[in-house]
């Protein structure tokens, strides 16, 4: 048995497809299968059945699959050890991050990584929450950016910033240039949302539930319609096609405030609708000094309109940096701690 024997299976079981698995291991599917036919003779059990156009996994070749996994994980925590010997931030971070935050936070933040630790490069993967933690799980990634809440399955999480929400509307709407809203102020109008998927959506849905179903008597694309993307609802939203919920930092607000963009953001009354943004990464996972490193380029990051929270790794060592106050690097005034977007939400 070999590690390479290992690192097959786990592929066919990740691709369904011999063939995929092959081409993401870089060798061909003769050499994959051979390997693989040649690791059942010697355990003596079947792992895959063959046939159809999908490769299915026995019972058995779950287990086994599954303890594989730990055992590429271990053995890669073996060469990290060594490297970190050299140099705790050397080699690449593989970092994913969610469809509504990459846009924003990724242009000043790899800009910020590559000043303070050129030496860790990121390799970047945006994904939905599921299919990030699904990666962090199998190993694909070392750390995810996410916003609560999540399952976290055994994940380690450090916050990053609250993010206030703002009501985008077209110019010329009328609630442009309106003092903050309620909630309640905005339940008959026409909501772009994003599609099924992204957490913002559900974020946005417990600031509004209303708009999680369309109301009978509903004509056309009134009470909900869902996009693709932030962007691409902003685009909709300045078309005069509805208004939308979006993250601060999404929203071009100083372009508004001059009058110069086709979107008025307004914002709401207090208790203002926030989503926490946090790194999450496997407990295992041993170079904590790169996470810390990630962290503290975040914080010291532009992040218009949010409120940084500087707080410790879980299980850092006493006195390893200074401070671990919340908002030390606020760029917004500072404010009372907001909770996540689905408590305030309930309450509106």
């Amino acid at each position: 048995m070999t590690l390479t024997e290992l690192r097959y299976i786990v592929a066919v079981a990740r691709e369904r497809h011999f063939g995929r698995a092959a081409e993401a291991c870089f060798v061909s599917q003769p050499t994959l299968s051979v390997a693989i036919k040649k690791l059942e003779e010697e355990l003596d059990v079947k792992l895959f059945e063959r046939g159809g156009s999908e490769v299915s996994i026995t019972p058995i070749g779950a287990e086994i699959i599954e303890q594989a996994q730990r055992v590429l994980e271990q053995s890669s925590a073996i060469r990290e050890i060594a490297k970190r010997g050299k140099d705790p931030l050397a080699g690449p971070l593989r970092v994913g991050v969610i469809y509504t935050v990459a846009p924003y936070l990724l242009p000043p933040l790899v800009r910020r990584v590559i000043e303070l630790t050129p030496q860790m490069p990121l390799l970047l993967q945006e994904q939905l929450t599921v299919r990030l933690l699904e990666m962090l799980r199998n190993g694909e990634l070392d750390v995810a950016v996410l916003a609560e809440p999540f399952p976290d399955h055994g994940l380690a999480t450090t916050p990053l910033y609250d993010e206030p929400f703002l009501v985008a509307v077209p110019r010329g709407h009328r609630l442009a240039h309106a003092k903050p809203v309620r909630s309640e102020e905005i339940r008959d109008e026409t909501m772009l949302l994003l599609g099924t998927g992204h957490c913002f959506r559900d974020h946005v849905l417990e600031v509004c539930p209303e708009f999680a179903r369309f109301s009978p008597g509903s004509d056309g694309i009134r009470k909900s319609f869902e996009g693709s993307s932030l962007e691409t609802i902003k685009h909709m939203v300045a078309s005069g096609m509805g208004i939308t919920i979006l993250p601060r930092m999404s929203a071009q607000v100083e372009a508004d405030a001059k009058g110069a963009g086709p979107i008025c953001y307004v914002p709401f009354l207090e208790p203002v609708p926030t989503r926490r943004v946090v790194l999450a990464w496997r407990k295992t996972f041993t170079r904590t000094a790169a996470i810390e490193a990630l962290r503290r380029a975040v914080l010291d990051c532009e992040l218009p309109g949010v409120r940084k929270i500087d707080q410790a790794l879980p299980d850092s060592h006493p006195g390893s940096r200074p401070g671990s106050h919340p908002a030390s690097h606020a760029d917004a005034p500072p404010a009372a701690p907001q909770e996540p977007a689905r408590a305030p939400a309930r309450a509106g």
